[in-house]
C-alpha cells in the first residue's frame, strides 16, 4: 500500500465514510491564493518540476526554501539562479527525509501523488526518475495550468491583487473562459505603507495613473481608491483582503491625516504615532468601501516581516525570512471593529491569526460581532501560513468549535503561489473528518446524527463559502 492512500489521515471508520462519502468530491472554491494571473491566462507550461515546485523567476516556494537552507543548502540552489533545474532539484530530494513531522514532508508526497500519480517516495535514490517523469508529463498539454486547476474540479479562483492593477490578465481569462472563475481580490496594503515615503510616492503616481486622479491629499486617495474599488467590481471582485501586523484603531481628526500625508507628500517620514493614526483612517475607510459595496474583508494578522536584514537586502521581501509577531491584538481589534459596528458599516469579516496564542482571542472577538443578518457574517479563518498544517488546523478548529459553529465556517484555502497546491484542501478535508470521525466513534457526537454530520462536512467543505460569497 503506497504512503498516501485512500484512508491517509483517517483513523476510524466512521473518518472513512465521512470523507469517501461526503468530503473527497465537493467542488473547491480557493477563495485565497497569490497565483499570478497572468500565468493564468496565458495557461502556463512549465519547463520543469523545479520551475512548478522550486523557483519560478522571483517567486518560489518560501516554505520549501526555509527548510533547505536549514538543511545547509546554500542560496545558489534558492535565489541565486546559478544552478540548473536538476542541482537544484536534487538538493530539494536530498532534503525531504529529514522534513518528516513538517507538513511539507505530506504536502510534496500528495502532490507527486495526485497531480502527477507518483507514489514513491522522494529521496536522492528516486530523484532522478521522479523528475524525469514530472517533467515529461509537464510537457504535455494535460499538465498545463489550466489544466492543473480544473484537475480539482476548482470552481472559484480568487487572486490577491493591488488596486493600481489595470486587471488585464482577468480581462483576458474572462474574454478566453476555460471553466474555472478567476476573480480579483482587493490587497490594498501598499496604498497603506507610508512608512517610506520614496517608495509610496512612487505607487501614488501608479495609482493616480490607474485612477485618472492626480493625487495631492488624503481625500485623492481616497477617490482614486473608490475609483478603482468600483472597477475591481465591476470585474467580479467580492472580497478584500489585509496583510497587518495588528488592527489599528488609534484616535483622530480629519484634519490631522491630510497633514500627515501631506509631510509624506514631501518627503519627510511619519512618526510612530502619525503612521499609527494613518493606519487607522486607512484602514476603517478600506472597511467601510468594503461594506458599502457589500463585500467580505479578511484581514492576516500577526506577520513580522523582513527580518533577515542582510539576506532582504540581497534576495527581497517573500523569501522566506518572515516569522511570527507577538502582539496584543485583542484592544485594537475590538476598537476597530465596534466603530464599524456603530456606524452601521461592518461587512462580512474572516480574521486569521499567524501567532497560535490569539486563537481564542481573534475567535471571540470575531463572535463579538455577529449580528444575527448572516450566518457566520464574523469568522475565525483557518489556519495561516505557519498554522496551516496538522497541529494548527485541529487547534483553529478546535477554537471555532468549543468558542463558536464550526458549522459556518467557510474552509479552507491554498494562500499559495502553486498550481499544485490544491492537496491542501484534501488535507484540511481528511484532518476536519478525522476530527468529527473520532467524536462520533468515542460518544462525544450521536452516532445518529450521521446524516446531518456529513452534511455539515459538506457545507465546510464547500457549500458555506459558496453562499458567504455568493459566487
Amino acid at each position: 500500500m503506497s504512503f498516501i492512500n485512500e484512508d491517509f489521515m483517517l483513523q476510524t471508520a466512521t473518518a472513512k465514510k465521512l470523507y469517501h462519502e461526503h468530503a473527497e468530491h465537493m467542488p473547491i472554491i480557493d477563495y485565497h491564493c497569490h497565483l499570478v494571473p497572468q500565468q493564468i491566462a496565458e495557461n502556463i507550461q512549465f519547463r520543469d518540476i523545479t520551475q512548478l515546485w522550486l523557483v519560478d523567476g522571483h517567486y518560489g516556494d518560501h516554505y520549501k526554501w526555509r527548510a533547505m537552507r536549514a538543511n545547509g543548502v546554500s542560496e545558489e540552489y534558492l535565489t541565486g539562479g546559478t544552478k540548473s533545474a536538476w542541482e537544484t532539484f536534487q538538493k530539494w530530494a536530498e532534503t525531504v527525509p529529514y522534513t518528516m513531522r513538517n507538513p511539507l514532508y505530506h504536502w510534496t508526497h500528495m502532490e507527486l501523488s495526485r497531480v502527477f500519480g507518483i507514489d514513491k517516495l522522494l529521496c536522492p535514490a528516486t530523484a532522478r526518475e521522479i523528475f524525469e517523469e514530472c517533467n515529461a508529463k509537464l510537457a504535455t498539454p494535460e499538465f498545463r495550468g489550466q489544466e492543473l486547476i480544473k484537475k480539482f474540479n476548482v470552481q472559484v479562483v480568487c487572486t490577491t491583487d493591488d488596486p493600481a492593477d489595470d486587471l488585464r490578465w482577468h480581462k483576458m481569462i474572462l474574454e478566453h473562459p476555460f471553466g474555472v472563475k478567476v476573480i480579483p481580490a482587493w490587497r490594498p496594503d501598499r496604498a497603506m505603507a507610508i512608512e517610506n515615503s520614496q517608495t509610496y510616492n512612487a505607487y501614488l503616481k501608479q495609482l493616480g495613473e490607474a485612477s485618472g486622479i492626480e493625487i495631492d491629499s488624503y481625500t485623492d486617495l481616497c477617490e482614486a481608491l473608490q475609483k478603482r474599488h468600483d472597477f475591481f467590481a465591476s470585474m467580479g471582485c467580492k472580497l478584500s483582503d489585509h496583510g497587518l501586523e495588528n488592527f489599528y484603531s488609534a484616535p483622530y481628526k480629519d484634519v490631522e491625516i491630510e497633514l500627515i500625508f501631506k509631510k509624506v507628500l514631501i518627503g519627510i517620514a511619519p512618526t510612530a504615532d502619525e503612521l499609527e493614526k494613518f493606519r487607522s483612517a486607512f484602514l476603517h475607510d478600506q472597511a467601510v468601501m468594503d461594506a458599502e459595496a457589500g463585500w467580505a474583508q479578511q484581514f492576516h494578522i500577526g506577520a513580522i516581516r523582513n527580518n533577515n536584514t542582510k539576506m532582504f537586502a540581497e534576495v527581497g521581501a517573500d523569501t522566506g525570512y518572515d516569522a511570527i509577531h507577538d502582539l496584543d491584538i485583542a484592544a485594537a481589534g475590538h476598537r476597530f471593529f465596534d466603530r464599524l459596528t456603530q456606524e452601521g458599516k461592518l461587512a462580512k469579516t474572516i480574521l486569521y491569526c499567524l501567532n497560535p496564542k490569539d486563537n481564542a482571542v481573534m475567535m471571540t472577538m470575531a463572535y463579538t460581532f455577529n449580528d444575527g443578518t448572516v450566518p457566520g457574517k464574523m469568522q475565525f479563518g483557518s489556519g495561516w501560513w505557519f498554522l496551516d498544517q496538522e497541529v494548527g488546523m485541529r487547534r483553529q478548529m478546535d477554537s471555532l468549535s468549543n468558542l463558536g459553529l464550526i458549522s459556518r465556517f467557510v474552509g479552507m484555502l491554498t494562500d499559495s503561489r502553486s498550481f499544485v497546491s490544491y492537496p491542501r484542501h484534501e488535507y484540511f478535508r481528511r484532518i476536519l473528518c478525522d476530527v468529527f470521525g473520532k467524536d462520533v466513534e468515542c460518544g462525544k457526537l450521536p452516532a445518529s446524527e450521521m446524516e446531518f454530520i456529513g452534511q455539515m462536512v459538506e457545507d465546510i467543505c464547500y457549500n458555506n463559502a459558496k453562499n458567504y460569497f455568493n459566487f
